[in-house]
């Protein structure tokens, strides 16, 4: 997911404790750590939201605010596919399954959330079976049902003429998913024959292959309920009838959306949430040094969780009583370059190459904030993730580039100049300032790359997203950041590599790569009951996408967030690009 990311996770404050975790964790405390806050109370230290959860607290009350310098692609649950959507829509959005609040690894455990338990796999793997919780409501009171849960999945990835943002994996596995049109277009109440509701309390999925880590699939928004008669297709988003404990009070689009308590969301049907707040402000298009100092004062949430700007990160990182508030985490992430595999020259692999040999990429490193908001990247796989394995097909000396290499790929190429475009999103400054490395590093070796910038909440539905826009446009290059939809091997690739994904709107495999050994390479992983097996299939999709020189590894993201010291519950969770979870974030104190 783009953090996804959006949308995942190591630093100069302190040394790593230890590679291969679904966290990896800076390791200790700091001389930080016992310093006392500004206003005399004493910090809980840096990184205390890596190993637990700071400031714990069930009191209710306040108002939560959350800042955000764009706008979300949507608030519709079957219409995101942003990271920090994924953790925040679970507010009003209940899926079956979800990950549990904890620090790091915890986080990433599976739990149910609206099925009363984990799914129950038959036929090898090709049919899961959910029960949902009994006494389950809507805000305005009625019962959520079974057939509720099936339309949701139906709206959200089989109508992507309507909503196209977020995965459509439900359309590439379920059985007959090729042929189904989509609610909006079946006037039948039949709709999808491979999804059954025998009554109103099960679900059942009949996959057209055996699909081992579904239960991870299923924790996505997209199977969060959504009753059919309410629904307006993408205009939903404007009055989404609530599942989770709050409900929408208002939404101004582009500028501000306000959640209020759910009063028909009862505790009862619900372990995992906690209602605390009175009231949720979510505030768009913040300026990006506004949300630090709101942040800093304990008075906001970066709801994008991509860390503090580089200035905020100057003043953190030297003033101790500031540090101390801070968490520097790793997990799942990577910032890289797509090379646009349908615009020429890139067409071609030894072009792709000169690409690969040219960049810098300790200059990119400087540009995202150093070496504390990313460690030098060489793989697909970020360390974290299953099937990682260290390799460097493409190294250079001290990772700065070689320029003798890349002019020689440029020769087999039969070039020795290119002119194409690079895009990125232009309300994040550090990838504006990686793409300007990038372009100095390009220049060297004469491929001549012109910036082109566009806002990240049309990144995908728009620009960089839409394959006849990149085309048209001459992108070749694209900037983009990744975490995985689920931890896994498959949850990080399938999206960014599988030819299956790429469509025509809200595309984000930005390279359009469509190689038949690594869409079977995936099929069969995911079909592979053994873990280890599984994950060896990961590692050999790694190498041959690198070995076709499709996208650009550039760092193994970090993220430097700032803690706000008048919150409750913050935890850094490995689940959701090392975030803070938003399902039980308090502002009242113990």
């Amino acid at each position: 997911m783009e953090g996804k990311a959006p949308i995942m996770r190591r630093s100069a404050l302190a040394a790593i404790a230890a590679i291969g975790s679904a966290s990896l964790l800076v390791a200790g405390c700091s001389k930080a750590d016992d310093n006392k806050n500004e206003n005399g109370t004493k910090s809980a230290g840096a990184n205390a939201a890596t190993k637990g959860v700071v400031n714990a607290s069930d009191k209710k009350g306040g108002t939560l605010t959350y800042e955000l310098s764009d706008v979300p692609d949507s608030f519709d649950p079957g219409n995101t596919y942003y990271a920090y959507m994924y953790n925040l829509s679970r507010l009003w959005a209940r899926p079956l399954m979800t990950f549990q609040p904890g620090a790091g690894e915890e986080g990433n455990t599976l739990v149910p959330d609206l099925a009363a338990s984990k799914g129950v796999a038959s036929d090898g793997g090709k049919t899961w079976t959910y029960k949902l919780r009994s006494g389950l409501k809507y805000e305005d009171g009625s019962p959520i049902t079974s057939k509720d849960v099936k339309y949701a999945v139906e709206r959200s990835n089989f109508a992507r003429d309507v909503l196209s943002l977020g995965p459509n994996y439900f359309q590439q596995f379920l059985a007959g998913g090729d042929k189904y049109k989509g609610p909006y277009k079946d006037k039948s109440d039949k709709g999808l024959s491979s999804i059954e509701t025998p009554d109103d309390t099960t679900i059942v999925f009949h996959l057209k292959q055996a699909f081992q880590e579904f239960d991870y699939l299923v924790a996505a928004p997209q199977t969060a309920p959504v009753p059919k008669a309410k629904d307006t297709g993408v205009d939903y988003v404007k009055h989404i009838v609530s599942s989770g404990s709050y409900k929408f009070q208002s939404y101004a689009e582009g500028q501000q959306a306000v959640l209020v308590r759910n009063e028909n969301w009862d505790a009862k049907t619900d372990p995992l949430r906690k209602q605390l707040p009175d009231k949720i402000v979510v505030k768009l298009k913040v300026n990006p040094e506004t949300i630090d100092k709101d942040v800093l004062a304990g008075n906001a949430i970066d709801l994008g969780g991509t860390g503090v700007q580089a200035a905020t990160q100057a003043q953190v990182i030297t003033d101790p009583s500031k540090k101390a508030n801070t968490d520097n985490t790793y997990g799942g992430r990577l910032v890289y370059m797509a090379i646009n595999t349908t615009v020429a020259p890139f067409d071609k692999v030894e072009c792709r190459k000169a690409v690969q040999y040219a960049i810098d990429k300790v200059s990119v490193q400087t540009a995202e904030g150093g070496p504390i908001r990313g460690e030098i990247a060489s793989t697909v796989l970020p360390p974290d993730i299953p099937g990682y394995a260290k390799s460097d097909v493409y190294a250079t000396k001290d990772s700065k580039g070689d320029v003798a290499k890349a002019k020689d790929q440029l020769k087999a190429c039969g070039k020795t100049s290119i002119s194409t475009n690079l895009s990125a999103r232009s309300d994040r400054p550090q990838e504006i300032d990686a793409a300007t490395a990038i372009i100095n590093s390009l220049k060297k070796v004469g491929i001549n790359a012109t910036l082109k910038q566009y806002p990240s909440g049309k990144y995908f539905t728009d620009y960089a997203g839409v394959p006849k826009f990149t085309k048209k446009q001459n992108i070749g290059l694209e900037m983009m950041q990744w975490g995985a939809d689920w931890p896994s091997g498959y949850g990080f690739l399938q999206q960014i590599l599988n030819g299956k994904a790429i469509s025509q709107s809200g595309n984000t495999n930005l390279s359009q790569y469509d190689n038949k050994d690594v869409n079977a390479l995936l099929s069969k992983a995911i079909g592979t009951q053994d873990n280890n097996e599984r994950n060896s299939l990961y590692t050999q999709i790694d190498k041959k996408t690198m070995d076709d020189a499709v996208l650009v590894p550039l760092t193994y993201f970090k993220v430097l967030l700032a803690r706000p010291q008048n919150y409750t519950n913050l935890v850094s969770t490995a689940a959701f690009s090392g975030q803070y979870d938003y399902l039980n974030i308090g502002v009242a104190s113990k």
